[in-house]
């Protein structure tokens, strides 16, 4: 299948599971999604066998917007899929995808421990990089974080 035909036929099954979609590049599209639509919609990515999960990212807008928005990073030989879920800052929960692909932990894990978004349902949500003594209300990751590099924030 042709980039071209693989977002297409991604659009074409995601159907009325997403809000939104955008092209930022002609091999990608981002599809936007509600997080209760989440599993759904990878499920259904799952179930279809379109690409695989490259990655799952994360981004703080920062305090003054107030949200984060959770970047799942699929692709289809060339072709990438980007969903794009906005979660409230202020009380950062995401459905685990776990449950639809195991392989996804890691992922999940990286992301809640730079940015303390919590994946609700994930099988381990222990630390992967952080060291065991780093202050647990400290997100790196966050524009907002104060690093004194000693295991996190103000000394």
């Amino acid at each position: 299948m042709t980039t071209e035909r693989n977002l297409l036929h991604a659009q074409s099954i995601l159907g009325d599971l997403t809000t939104d979609w955008s092209q930022p590049a002609p091999d990608r599209y981002d599809a936007f999604v509600q997080p209760d639509n989440l599993v759904a919609v990878v499920t259904t990515l799952h179930q279809d066998r379109w690409g695989y999960l490259a990655a799952i990212t994360g981004l703080d807008k920062g305090p003054e917007v107030g949200e984060f928005e959770v970047l799942y990073h699929f692709c289809a030989d060339a072709a990438v899929l980007t969903l794009r879920v906005i979660i409230d800052r202020a009380d950062p929960v995401m459905p685990s995808i776990c449950g639809v692909m195991l392989y996804a932990s890691p992922y999940e894990r990286e992301t809640g421990e730079m940015l303390g978004i919590t994946f609700a349902g994930t099988p381990d949500d222990a630390w992967l990089f952080l060291p065991d003594d780093w202050q647990s209300e400290v997100f790196p990751l966050r524009k907002d974080a104060v690093l004194n590099g000693n295991g996190g924030g103000d000394a």
